[in-house]
């Protein structure tokens, strides 16, 4: 393919012009030090492919943290009209309400570090990690049903958490419309071991400490403060969600035939929203986003006892309260102002996260003075951060945001880089004290395998979509 003609439009904007059969113009955002990185892969491309599907509002967008991914990009944003658009499985991806939840805790960073080697192994031995990872739970079929219908409901009334922990779920942890008769034996089957586990690749527990407040008044409303201990959990919907995605990619290959969708690439297979496909693989869909926020709230009870038992110390003392969760693969219906109206729109966010402004009724009432909580992981050796939804997200990017610092090398090209060295030795000189299932996965999830998500979180700052609030360094983490 000839090298794609971007446009710079700001300093953290480019334009990919509307040409051929797109049907509206592609945006990323990003600085200009970013765009070789992006341009090294087909993201860019995935970004025009995005913009021929039928019904797809005012841009095909890319957030800065894009990489090559199944269909849409990694990082990609596209929101579809709800009567004349499409569903699509590739603009959700296989990790259904994959997401991140950020806890706080009372805690300061000296009371803490010298005792990682008593913390980590017992977060490693209470939350469950690796491929194929399963759990402690033993669920029925139908009691895997009431969890997909209930979501984070179901944990925390099982004596998984507290009815606080629910207010500072994105949704708060039960999306509405999931039919588990839309899921296959097979999906259900995958599904019975796993829930409260964090499964492989780059999902991980990792304990941080805030290094950094750039905006006081809304790391004070998330009660956040210089040297406090934190907590991040990254993980999704397991192989559950993977086969609810692989199950339905095939009905939407034929639907797309079906309806005459002519798609400039088949992982874009999808279906009018309106049709009977669509409605089958959306309440599928919304069957994996409340097994995922059931996961994270089931993780999220072994981490508060691994706590206690790493630190020797009473559940008051080392709890853990929610700061925020949000979701980054995922479609929802949602009402945005389109050509100066409010429509109804699917929103498909693949690796990215909802950034919701101030007042809007979705945020919490502790923080709608200052926005939704916007959490952006980084890497295991360097740092993350915490942000706020600003209003310029909802005029932009149908109030969306970055999900994370997104990889620069592939898990090939990455255990090629680590081979000879000791990643466990690296990370403990950077005070990080970690453990995983395998050393191949510590392998493939090296520090430099991944952006820099500092320039990441600046890319959305500059743009205006959300605003850094605290940075937060890890200081120990298992990953799967």
């Amino acid at each position: 393919m000839p090298e794609i003609q971007i446009n710079k439009i700001s300093d953290f904007l480019w334009e990919i012009p509307k040409q051929g059969g797109m049907n509206v113009p592609g945006r990323v955002y990003a600085s200009e030090r970013m765009m070789d990185d992006i341009r090294s892969d087909k993201s860019l491309e995935q970004v025009m492919n995005v913009a021929h599907l039928p019904g797809i509002l005012k841009y095909s967008m890319a957030m800065p943290d894009i990489h090559w991914g199944y269909g849409f990009p990694i990082g990609g944003v596209a929101a579809f009209d709800v009567n004349d658009g499409v569903i699509s499985p590739g603009g959700v991806g296989y990790d259904i309400n994959c997401g991140v939840r950020l806890l706080r805790s009372s805690l300061q960073r000296d009371q803490i570090q010298h005792k990682m080697k008593d913390v980590v192994p017992a977060l490693f031995s209470r939350v469950p990690s690796g491929v194929g990872s399963k759990g402690p739970l033993r669920l029925s079929e139908s009691q895997l049903r009431q969890v997909v219908r209930q979501g984070a409901k179901w944990a925390v009334r099982n004596g998984y958490g507290e009815e606080d922990d629910l207010e500072y779920i994105e949704e708060n942890g039960q999306i509405a419309g999931a039919n588990p008769d839309r899921i296959s034996d097979h999906a259900i089957k995958r599904g019975l071991p796993q829930l409260g586990t964090i499964g492989s690749g780059n999902h991980f527990v990792e304990i941080n400490y805030v290094a950094e407040i750039y905006d006081g008044e809304a790391a004070t409303a998330m009660d956040l403060e210089p040297d406090q201990v934190t907590v991040i959990i990254h993980t999704g919907s397991r192989g559950f969600g993977y086969q609810v995605c692989d199950d339905y990619i095939r009905k939407m290959l034929h639907a797309s035939e079906k309806y005459g969708i002519e798609l400039p690439d088949r992982q874009l297979c999808c279906a009018p929203f309106q049709s009977p496909e669509a409605s089958e693989y959306y309440e599928a869909m919304n069957c994996a986003i409340n097994y995922a926020f059931a996961n994270r709230q089931i993780i999220t009870h072994w981490v508060r006892e691994a706590f206690q038992i790493g630190l020797k110390m009473s559940a008051k003392e080392a709890w853990l309260p929610v700061v925020y969760e949000v979701a980054h693969n995922i479609a929802k219906v949602e009402t945005h102002k389109v050509d100066g109206k409010d429509r109804d729109v699917v929103v498909h966010r693949k690796g990215a996260t909802r950034a919701f402004p101030a007042g809007m009724k979705e945020v919490p009432e502790r923080y709608k003075q200052i926005g939704q909580p916007v959490i952006i992981p980084g890497d295991m050796g360097r740092y993350s951060y915490v942000m706020a939804g600003n209003e310029n997200s909802m005029h932009e990017t149908f109030g969306s945001s970055c999900h994370g610092a997104g990889r620069r090398l592939s898990r090939k090209k990455a255990m090629k880089s680590a081979k000879g060295r000791n990643i466990y030795r690296e990370l403990e000189e950077m005070g990080v004290t970690a453990m995983a299932a395998s050393r191949a996965t510590l392998v493939e999830e090296i520090p430099e395998a991944y952006k820099d998500v500092s320039e990441v979180v600046d890319a959305v700052h500059g743009a205006g979509i959300a605003r850094k609030v605290a940075k937060l360094v890890p200081i120990g983490v298992i990953k799967g």
